[in-house]
């Protein structure tokens, strides 16, 4: 039994850090009881920042990479971001991910802690 804990326990940070999994999680959380609510404030106070944010990164970033990037995160207990990543890295999508490195969103919902986040950014034409 101590050799399957100890297996568990080395494999489970490795599966936690991986990217795709942190989107799925976000993605569930999205979707699970308090999702649809938090969400919608979430986006009701970063809606027009992260646009602006995103045109700024884009016009900084000249000539611009305009490839669809995702942005995974924890949102902590006071509504600030640890472990944001965004793949794939390009340059606009690192410029993002220093924007919301210094923002406050809403406390999130109290579970799952961290709360998960994901925004896929892409230009429609």
């Amino acid at each position: 039994m101590p050799i399957l804990l100890a297996l568990a326990l080395q494999l489970g940070p490795a599966i936690s850090d991986d990217f795709q999994a942190r989107v799925s999680q976000a993605k569930l959380a999205e979707g699970a009881g308090s999702g649809p609510a938090y969400q919608k404030e979430l986006w009701d106070r970063i809606g027009n920042p992260t646009t602006d944010a995103y045109k700024s990164c884009l016009a900084s970033n000249t000539p611009a990479d305009k490839t669809p990037f995702t942005l995974v995160a924890n949102v902590m207990s006071d509504g600030k971001l640890a472990r944001i990543q965004v793949q794939p890295t390009t340059e606009v999508a690192k410029c993002m991910a220093g924007q919301f490195s210094s923002w406050t969103l809403p406390v999130p919902p109290s579970s799952p802690v961290p709360y998960p986040i994901e925004i896929d950014f892409s230009i429609k034409k």
